[in-house]
């Protein structure tokens, strides 16, 4: 394999990658946005693009949240608004929306490469560029969402954190938050980071977090506050949905529901999950600080990861959110390949238990979700425990600006 990538070049991850992106066009626009027989969920081709086109107001290229509902967070809301003017463009009066389908497939391979360029500049070793441009997640996800475009700010905020720029990663992680919640995750172990950073006194310590808590409410706010004053009750819409929604098929809490272990309701979901999440978080990032305490957001992966076994949501492009992280900080290749094989496995369970209720055919149960949930559990967890004791990436080691001497101090001679 490594011959391989020898013989591509500097270029191969741009290459692979391209290739990718084109089995994931093909992998959701083989069945166009008519879909029949239950073709949607029997060939995994289902997409969130064509109900939005005309059920959010696309079709008709009303604004997300002040003429539209919208359940994404405003970021998103306005990727989705910005595609669909895409579309209609492209298509003409004869627009519709496999065009729609079209411009969301070209916007996430757009942050894509966005990706994959910052794994590059960031120094990050060739075998996980290619974990990147060669990642079945994108085949599966490329055009399915809009959650690449959190992804792209979670991993920007990361290697932001890498070069020991607090305040930029801070900042990216918050509008990450924006786009989709979970990168907001990262914050906690960044205000740590400033907490307990050595060095300095413990006043500077808390002056210096209490600003990144500023600057995260300021970054935040500057694209949510005009929203949320215009059309607040469109706004909060993801919120209000986040917290009422009971849960999905391939979350912990639904298969025990579904098989009689614990049957619960949603404030009672709400409250556990909150539990179980707060208290697993905690444990990872104190039993990983004596490893991990100079630059705690290599955390960030297992913190995740923990996020969505203890989530009462797990919708099958999450595995999305961690694959990247798992790319720049995992520590162990064959938990990252069971991930690859629960994730692929989860996606179809699901998806055809659907097809299921349809009468269609190939079809499965919550007995073949359960299974899919277990292997990628299994690798979760296993991930964890390695992202916790393992050394980090040779890459992750703190690399700060080079700040140029005073032009009255001569240049050490080398």
């Amino acid at each position: 394999m490594q011959r391989l990538f020898d013989r591509l070049g500097p270029n191969g991850p741009y290459l692979a990658l391209a290739l990718t992106c084109l089995l994931g066009w093909g992998f959701k626009a083989h069945c166009g946005a008519g879909w029949t027989f239950a073709e949607q969920y029997t060939t995994g081709c289902y997409s969130d693009a064509v109900p939005f086109w005309g059920l959010r107001g696309v079709a008709a290229g009303q604004l997300p949240y002040l003429q539209a509902r919208m359940e994404y967070p405003v970021l998103t809301g306005a990727l989705i608004w910005a595609e669909g003017l895409l579309a209609r463009v492209a298509g003409g009066r004869g627009a519709d929306a496999a065009d729609f389908l079209n411009a969301v497939t070209l916007g996430n391979t757009i942050l894509a490469f966005t990706v994959l360029e910052l794994l590059r500049s960031a120094g990050v070793s060739v075998r996980r560029q290619y974990g990147w441009a060669l990642a079945p997640p994108l085949v599966l996800y490329l055009g399915h969402n809009w959650d690449l475009l959190a992804v792209t700010f979670a991993t920007a905020a990361l290697l932001a954190a890498r070069r020991a720029e607090t305040v930029k990663a801070t900042a990216l992680a918050a509008l990450g938050g924006a786009a989709k919640l979970f990168p907001v995750l990262m914050l906690p172990l960044l205000g740590l980071g400033a907490l307990f950073q050595p060095g300095r006194t413990w006043g500077q310590r808390l002056a210096r977090a209490a600003s990144l808590v500023g600057v995260a409410v300021v970054a935040w706010g500057a694209v949510n506050l005009p929203v949320a004053v215009l059309a607040y009750d469109n706004w909060r819409e993801f919120y209000a949905f986040s917290s009422e929604r009971s849960g999905t098929a391939a979350s912990v809490w639904e298969l025990m529901a579904q098989f009689g272990w614990w049957a619960t309701d949603i404030p009672t979901r709400n409250f556990w999950s909150f539990v179980l999440f707060a208290g697993g978080a905690a444990t990872i990032v104190a039993a990983g600080w004596k490893r991990h305490g100079e630059r705690p957001w290599v955390l960030f992966m297992p913190v995740l990861a923990w996020f969505l076994l203890t989530n009462k949501v797990y919708s099958p492009q999450f595995d999305l959110w961690l694959w990247p992280m798992i790319v720049l900080t995992g520590t162990r290749v064959r938990a990252a390949a069971l991930f690859l094989l629960g994730d692929v496995a989860a996606y179809f369970a699901e998806f055809w238990m659907f097809a299921g209720m349809e009468g269609a055919w190939p079809s499965a149960t919550h007995a073949d979700i359960l299974a899919a949930a277990i292997v990628r559990g299994t690798a979760m967890l296993w991930l964890i425990h390695g992202a916790v004791n393992d050394p980090a990436p040779a890459w992750t080691a703190i690399r700060r600006r080079a700040v140029p001497p005073p032009a009255d101090r001569p240049i050490p001679a080398d």
